[in-house]
Formats: C-alpha cells, sequence, structure tokens
C-alpha cells in the first residue's frame, strides 16, 4: 500500500514539473524578442528623418497613443538622412500620405515615433519608405539661442 502512493506521489510531481517547464517555456515564447513566431504578426516600414536624436532601437511607435509596434534598427543612410525601420502590428493600416515624428515622453523622456495617419487609399506595405516626417526637437539649440539672444 505505501508502495502505490510512492509511485502515485512520484507521477504527480513529474508531472508537475512537466507542467511547469511547459509554462515557463511558453512564457519566455511569448515575452521575448522570438524572430521567427512574430514574423507573420508584423511588417516593417522605413521612415526617413534629417535627425532622430534619441530614437533607439526597441523604441515604442505609437498611434493616438496607443502602442502599434517598436523601432527595429536605425542606421545612416548614403543620402545623410537618418533612417529607422518600423515594425508595425499586421492589422496596423498606414496611409500612404501619413506622418512620422519623432516625440517625447516629458521634458527627458524616451523617444518614440508618432505615426499620423493619412487619409488617401493607398496603403504602405512591407518594405516602402515613408518620406513625410518631422524631425526631433533640439531642446539645447533652443535653450543657446535663447540664452544668446539669436532667438527672432
Amino acid at each position: 500500500m505505501k508502495q502505490n502512493r510512492f509511485e502515485f506521489l512520484e507521477l504527480f510531481v513529474g508531472l508537475f514539473i512537466v507542467l511547469g517547464f511547459l509554462a515557463f517555456g511558453y512564457l519566455a515564447l511569448q515575452l521575448g524578442e522570438v524572430s521567427f513566431l512574430t514574423t507573420g504578426k508584423t511588417y516593417v516600414i522605413d521612415a526617413e528623418f534629417d535627425n532622430i536624436s534619441g530614437v533607439k532601437k526597441g523604441a515604442v511607435v505609437q498611434i493616438a497613443g496607443v502602442v502599434v509596434g517598436q523601432v527595429k534598427r536605425t542606421w545612416l543612410g548614403e543620402d545623410e538622412l537618418a533612417h529607422v525601420a518600423l515594425q508595425l502590428d499586421k492589422y496596423v493600416k498606414v496611409p500612404a500620405d501619413s506622418i512620422a515624428s519623432v516625440k517625447s515622453q516629458g521634458i527627458i523622456g524616451d523617444k518614440y515615433i508618432q505615426l499620423s495617419l493619412g487619409g488617401v487609399e493607398k496603403l504602405l506595405k512591407e518594405g516602402d519608405v515613408l518620406t513625410e516626417t518631422e524631425s526631433a526637437v533640439d531642446l539645447e539649440a533652443l535653450i543657446s539661442k535663447f540664452a544668446f539672444g539669436s532667438v527672432k
């Protein structure tokens, strides 16, 4: 009789550990950046800016304050413009006349990309380039202009 209880307890503990590992694996895949799992759920468009000071890989992309994607990468193009790859959720439809702006959360907060959707019927698709952009406001330059009297 004791032998049966011990075998049942071993089976129960083993099953509990296996379920724990499966739950841990599921959470790791859902919360981590596993590219082969997210490729069907997102698409990437590029945006060209004069200045993206402070925007980093992983920064959020918002539409009307709602997070709809993230910055996949940034680079300096041959045209000497800052290029940003925006990885957007598949359900987000971006018209071709939309505007991408670099915004800041508060005065010294993190930088993010704000998309203002346009009204045309033509939509941007994977790999398209968004050229209607507003660059980051350089607060240091504004303050120095004000302090040294060159503001008009």
